[in-house]
């Protein structure tokens, strides 16, 4: 029998009953949850516990019913398991941690989480590298390979446009996801197909932190933006090879071997006729399996011999030689040409592999150009110094010391702090302003700063970078760009020019901000100029000779 109007916005209303009750549950809080609802940070605690966001789950009455039993943390500055465990009075009493400390901790002088350095906290963190390969193997795809004759049918459809190839080689689909090294990838591509060179990329079909020595699993094949599927090396190096003309142009740059089988890789090559091509430095994966050259991926290593004290006890130690062996044989085998972005780079590989015999050169990833053609113009000064983090919020990129200096000034009225990038970490004290660079909006970041009024761009980066992107699109703003000692090409590029400082340490940084000399690089004082950055064609530049 059909419903009658009635019926139906009846159980409407029913059906929105239990939904309608947990609101109001929600919002009807004692003083005491209403003090702890406001000093909450609701982003950081989905940020911080996805299940809750994917549930839709209301996070202050998450925490204040259920979270703090599970011991999760309202904000980042606040640790219920530490409070509970410094304060055993507090534990016995069976209260909420987080509203004891903000009515009555506080006062009291009680420590919201335990004092310990970030090295100490990152060195809790860290796991060992075989957990890390072990969890990329339960997680790799499932997927059956794609039938070599289905790859050959692909190649052979290019026709005429085999006569001219460049191959590349990276850790990801570079045109699905986001970072400096894909962005590389797909301005390199774009570079030659203006050319008429058909380009190819070669890639695993999911991340892996090191090397392979198994063949190095699926290889997934793309044209760009189009991925055709994925083969085994085997496959990929038969297609290939039954498929490639004898003459015509075969080039290809190698940006980065993780996740791949060196020796695979090798053979793909050979099969395929090339026998021309470079070996890109986006990092120190040549060098070592902890890629940023970070003891324990806590500090500057600098590179020391492999058979050092310091290797030794250090969590990459074990595959160093496996990684500097492979990429040597492979760069050796081919007379590749080895490309780096910095003078600091290309300096530290030489110094560290031991082939400073091998051609190479030094081709920066981008410059700053002219005057910018159009970009948005900044808000009025209001006297109020705009810091900001561009990129991923990851340890090694200085994420850990921005925050620092949040916790410490975020409630200074001499400064407001934001953090622009993809995704938003959630930390309180800062506005997440989301952009998205792409080869369609090159100047996304540098447009986005300069909308934001930002003044100064903290790039404390840990590791040596071999050169920073981050930088560049902070002094394009008209930033100035705060850099630490151990940040490689960051601090040379504000040595030589880029507006900003270098500083020795950390507590210069901190007192620098604490007495105020900061506020000299504000964007009014500097008179900073909009510019536009000119990217380069990496590999498909003139003047780059791929191979012997």
């Amino acid at each position: 029998m059909t419903d009658s109007p009635l019926r139906t916005l009846a159980r409407r209303i029913l059906g929105r009953l239990p939904g309608l009750a947990a609101r109001a549950r929600s919002t009807v809080r004692t003083p005491d949850e209403a003090l702890a609802a406001e000093a909450m940070d609701p982003d950081w605690y989905r940020a911080m516990n996805p299940d809750v966001a994917a549930a839709g789950a209301d996070p202050v009455d998450h925490f204040l019913r259920h979270g703090w039993r599970e011991g999760r943390d309202p904000v980042a500055a606040f640790s219920v398991r530490d409070y509970l465990e410094l304060y055993p009075d507090v534990a016995a009493a069976g209260i909420n941690p987080f509203i004891h400390w903000l009515k009555a901790g506080k006062a009291e002088g009680r420590l919201p989480r335990r004092q310990v350095g970030r090295t100490a906290r990152a060195a809790a963190l860290l796991e060992p590298l075989k957990v890390r390969l072990d969890r990329a193997a339960a997680r790799w795809p499932k997927v059956r390979p794609a039938s070599r004759d289905d790859l050959v049918r692909r190649l052979t459809a290019l026709g005429p446009a085999l006569s001219d190839v460049h191959l590349t080689v990276s850790h990801d689909d570079a045109f699905r996801h986001v970072g400096g090294l894909q962005l590389c990838v797909q301005r390199e591509h774009a570079a030659f197909t203006a050319q008429g060179v058909s380009a190819l990329h070669l890639f695993p079909v999911d991340t892996w932190p090191s090397l392979r020595e198994d063949g190095g699993g699926l290889i997934g094949v793309s044209t760009g933006p189009e991925v055709w599927g994925a083969w085994t090396a085997a496959d990929v190096a038969a297609a290939l090879a039954a498929v490639l003309p004898p003459a015509g142009r075969r080039s290809f740059a190698l940006h980065s071997l993780l996740g791949h089988d060196p020796a695979a890789v090798e053979g793909v090559l050979r099969a395929g006729g090339f026998a021309r091509g470079v070996f890109w430095l986006h990092d120190f994966a040549s060098l070592c399996a902890g890629i940023h050259l970070m003891r324990d991926d806590l500090v500057d290593c600098g590179a020391p011999p492999a058979a050092s004290a310091a290797c030794g006890v250090c969590a990459y130690g074990p595959r160093r030689g496996l990684h500097a062996d492979a990429h040597r044989r492979l760069i050796e085998a081919f007379g590749l040409h080895v490309l780096a972005p910095s003078q600091v780079a290309l300096d530290l590989w030489r110094r560290a592999s031991g082939m400073s015999l091998a051609p190479a050169q030094v081709l920066p990833l981008a410059a700053l150009g002219g005057p910018a053609a159009s970009a948005p113009g900044p808000p009025a000064p209001d006297g109020v110094l705009r810091v900001a983090f561009l990129g991923a919020p990851v340890p090694h990129k200085g994420w850990d010391v921005f925050c620092d200096v949040v916790g410490r000034f975020a409630d200074d009225p001499r400064y407001a702090f934001l953090q622009f990038g993809a995704q938003g970490a959630g930390y309180s004290g800062m506005r997440f302003v989301e952009v998205r660079v792409s080869t369609a909006s090159p100047q996304a970041m540098r447009d986005a700063l300069v909308r934001e009024g930002v003044d100064v761009a903290l790039a404390w980066s840990l590791c040596t970078e071999t050169f920073g992107f981050t930088a560049l699109e902070a002094a394009a703003a008209g930033a100035a760009v705060l850099a630490g000692p151990d940040s490689g090409n960051i601090a040379a590029q504000v040595r030589a020019g880029l507006p900003g400082l270098v500083l020795d340490d950390e507590a210069a940084l901190f007192a620098a901000f604490e007495s105020g000399a900061v506020l000299a690089l504000s964007r009014s004082a500097r008179g900073g100029a909009v510019r536009d950055i000119d990217f380069s064609a990496l590999t498909a530049a003139p003047g780059v000779r791929p191979g012997p």
